[in-house]
């Protein structure tokens, strides 16, 4: 065998090498990420439960003839994370009001959290919007609802969640919340506000994730 046999000879068998290690790391790491997946299935996250306990609404202002709307509302609501042994990262939660359909609101961001099992995690933000500018029918269905003595108003919660199963995090997942509160409008006071209507009901939102 020459000189230049030898140095192919030698140059083959690390390049075969190479290709073998590179094979081996490849089906590792494939390993690895189906007996996490599988785990993952069995496990089977159940998506988290919102309720909304309460909501103040301190100010529902319409303007004429602009159409602009004034809010400030307080709420509580409660989540509780139903999964035995996985846990819930709430990486962003931004909570805001809608009427009949429409942003009235600007969003509030919640603090992050992350939820154990069982685990129930409780927030109150305030959410608000000054001189939001509103669709023209609106206006006349938001006095038509003061004559009746109530307002629906929707609580949304835009966020991203992921669940931690173990040592395992997953990809952050986009979470959609949504919760009814019907508002009865009154002229009662809370220290030196305005209450124009206070909603308490312990009530459970839509969740999807």
């Amino acid at each position: 065998m020459t000189e230049k046999d030898c140095g192919h000879h030698v140059e083959d068998e690390r390049h075969n090498l190479q290709r073998r290690l590179i094979t081996a790391l490849i089906v590792f790491v494939t390993l690895i990420l189906f007996t996490i997946l599988l785990i993952f299935l069995i496990l089977r996250p159940t998506k988290p439960h919102f309720i909304l306990q309460d909501a103040t609404v301190y100010a529902f202002n319409t303007s004429t003839p602009f159409n602009f709307l004034t809010t400030n509302i307080q709420i509580t609501i409660a989540s509780r994370n139903p999964n035995d042994k996985i846990g819930i990262y709430y990486d962003r939660l931004d909570v805001y009001a809608t009427y009949r359909g429409q942003q009235v609101t600007l969003p509030t961001l919640m603090p992050q959290t992350y939820q154990g099992h069982k685990d129930v995690s409780i927030w109150s933000p305030f959410v608000y919007g000054n001189n939001v500018p509103i669709a023209p029918y609106l206006g006349n269905e938001i006095s038509q609802d003061i004559i009746f003595g109530t307002i629906l108003l929707n609580v949304r919660i835009d966020g991203r969640v992921r669940w931690k199963v173990g040592n395992f995090i997953s990809s952050k997942y986009h979470l959609d919340v949504n919760c009814p509160a019907y508002v009865g409008i009154g002229g009662k006071f809370l220290g030196n506000s305005v209450v124009v209507g206070k909603y308490q009901l312990v009530q459970s939102c839509n969740v999807d994730v």
